[in-house]
């Protein structure tokens, strides 16, 4: 696997902290979106992005479901059971939201119209391929939905997922071994433990969270070695 750290002074250590939580992690993820970007965030903990981003940041949020300017997620008298995330989770409208047809929502996926998308995925390879829709397992129930539409349509995409799985096996990893979403899509990974830039000659590190790099890019590598 192609961990690097970047050329000069290095990636930020956050020793003092981590393994981040989903809401730390958002807040981070939140940070690093630029101002007056249009953004879809997917369905799952990508969702919790909306609720850190600062008021005046001018960031657009689009739902595949047909939806410009969503607000943060909805609580106590704000719930409206019509008014609702591509996951089905209650949220608010800031001043100038629009509605439209998902066939309009999806045109504007494909059509290159959005700066950004967070995803959330099973596997993300060291060269950017993507993998989100499918562990291979024959009890799950296969869902792509539009993230093969995001995946080649946004401009930048971003993925949200923990580092490792329960039984310790990398999810960043050489090669994809579940079904792909899409090819070479993926430009940086937000992880529990560390964030990533994928660039042509590998995954490189931004900043870690609990832990050093060197730490870190030995155990990702203890996790992708063969077993047995």
């Amino acid at each position: 696997m192609s961990i690097l750290t970047p050329t000069g002074a290095g990636a930020a250590e956050h020793l003092g902290r981590g393994p981040l939580t989903a809401d730390e992690l958002a807040a981070v993820i939140a940070r690093d979106i630029p101002e007056g970007a249009y953004v879809n965030l997917g369905i799952g903990r990508p969702t919790r992005i909306a609720d850190h981003l600062p008021e005046d940041c001018g960031v657009v949020l689009h739902t595949e479901n047909g939806m410009l300017h969503m607000g943060p997620a909805a609580q106590g008298a704000q719930v409206d059971p019509d008014l609702t995330n591509a996951g089905k989770v209650p949220v608010t409208e800031l001043p100038g939201a629009a509605y439209f047809h998902q066939a309009d929502s999806f045109a504007m996926m494909r059509g290159g119209h959005l700066d950004v998308c967070v995803l959330g995925a099973f596997q993300v390879s060291t060269t950017g391929d993507l993998a989100n829709w499918h562990t291979g397992r024959s009890d799950d129930i296969p869902a792509v939905g539009g993230a093969m539409d995001l995946a080649v349509g946004a401009k930048a995409v971003y993925v949200m997922m923990s580092l490792f799985t329960k039984e310790g096996e990398a999810k960043l990893v050489p090669s994809c071994t579940y079904p792909l979403t899409g090819v070479r899509c993926v430009g940086r990974v937000y992880t529990d433990h560390a964030a990533f830039d994928i660039t042509p000659e590998g995954a490189r590190i931004r900043e870690t969270w609990g832990s050093t790099q060197a730490d870190l890019i030995a155990r990702l590598a203890a996790a992708a070695a063969p077993r047995g």
